[in-house]
């Protein structure tokens, strides 16, 4: 299991995590509290659903919020920052966007936005999971976030 390995690698390297959720609203937290030892390893989670709280939590630029939408790579990115700011993590995943059901044409459902973070470094990414329905969809971006923090604590030189 991703979280597992996660978990076993993060605790080798001496890293803490830190999550920035919006539409998963906590999963990814959750998924990774689960394990037994988690404590170990996870610092804390962020849940930020609205606008004013990736703002007043994490510290997201509300011009940014107002120039790409809270679903987009910029968003992300200051949430993954604002995250590690906010935390004693060396390692930052952000999650944001359109879990389902609706959407527009310019952002459909099941398009998720993930930002991850750590020293001074902020990667992003987009992925189109498709209109699989909300459930579908939250699921999937907590399993793609895992992966991404699995990957990061991997090449983490300590």
């Amino acid at each position: 299991m991703t979280v597992a390995k996660l978990l076993q690698v993060a605790r080798t390297k001496g890293l803490m995590i830190a999550t920035a959720e919006s539409c998963t609203g906590g999963m990814v937290s959750a998924a990774i509290t689960d394990i037994p030892g988690s404590s170990a390893i996870f610092d804390r989670g962020f849940v930020t659903y609205t606008n004013a709280a990736k703002t007043r939590m994490l510290g997201v630029d509300s011009a940014t919020l107002t120039a790409h939408g809270a679903v987009s790579e910029p968003v992300a990115a200051q949430m993954a920052q604002g995250a590690l700011t906010h935390s004693d993590a060396q390692i930052a995943v952000a999650i944001t966007g359109i879990a389902g059901p609706g959407g527009s044409d310019h952002k459909p459902e099941g398009q998720v936005c993930f930002g991850l973070a750590w020293r001074g470094n902020v990667r992003t990414e987009t992925v189109a999971f498709g209109a699989r329905g909300r459930a579908a969809v939250r699921r999937a971006a907590t399993e793609h976030a895992v992966q991404l923090l699995l990957q990061a604590a991997d090449q983490h030189d300590g």
